[in-house]
């Protein structure tokens, strides 16, 4: 597994004019990995936009190392970078306490009273609710939260643009504390993604050890 992040190139506006949609970053993701499309090879890419002291970056965890240079299409020259992974991934153990971030698009599926029709996916789209998702996230992740141990720090969302029409994709951004409560579930959740829309910048999750 490896962990890539590239500085968005914002200023060059030949570069992002395209950027105006989660599809479009899909597709720069897709795009990155040239022997995958290749091969008619598509692995799971985890990926989400992050700022950091005033910037923007693209992160993506992957099976795979992405081409630097396709990495770097709407990016700032010399700012893409690759590292392993999988020797942080091995280091994590049931017990360890740690930071994270995640952004999530949760929702909720209602089943239709008509079992002849399909249910309904509906956001979840208050504060409430939405703590309430990531709790129930957690207990089948490998991790646990306590109390006021996390928050959400920035509630909105997203588009995809698709021909009929745009789709609005809830997007909510959680940081705080936790304890990994099964590193089997929770090391498979860092590589795979949490809930739904992974393909579209939902679902990952960075965490940072605290110094015990």
């Amino acid at each position: 597994m490896y962990i890539s992040r590239v500085e968005i190139d914002r200023y060059n506006r030949r570069k992002v004019r395209d950027l105006t949609h989660v599809g479009a970053y899909h597709a720069w993701v897709e795009e990155s990995f040239p022997s995958e499309l290749e091969q008619s090879i598509r692995t799971r890419k985890l990926w989400r936009i992050d700022r950091i002291q005033g910037k923007d970056y693209l992160i993506i965890v992957s099976k795979e190392k992405p081409n630097l240079q396709k990495l770097e299409k709407y990016g700032v020259v010399g700012s893409a970078q690759t590292k392993d992974y999988q020797h942080f991934l091995d280091s994590i153990k049931t017990g360890f306490r740690m930071n994270f971030r995640i952004v999530l698009n949760p929702v909720i599926s209602i089943t239709s009273p008509d079992k002849s029709k399909r249910g309904v996916v509906k956001p979840h789209v208050t504060i409430k609710h939405q703590m309430d998702f990531l709790v129930k996230q957690s207990e089948k992740n490998g991790f646990s939260l306590v109390g006021e141990s996390f928050s959400i720090v920035e509630r909105g969302y997203e588009v995809f643009q698709k021909p009929e029409k745009p789709i609005r994709l809830s997007k909510v951004v959680y940081e705080g504390t936790l304890t990994v409560s099964d590193d089997t579930l929770f090391k498979k959740m860092l590589t795979e993604g949490v809930g739904k829309k992974k393909a579209y910048g939902f679902g990952l999750m960075t965490v940072v050890p605290l110094e015990e």
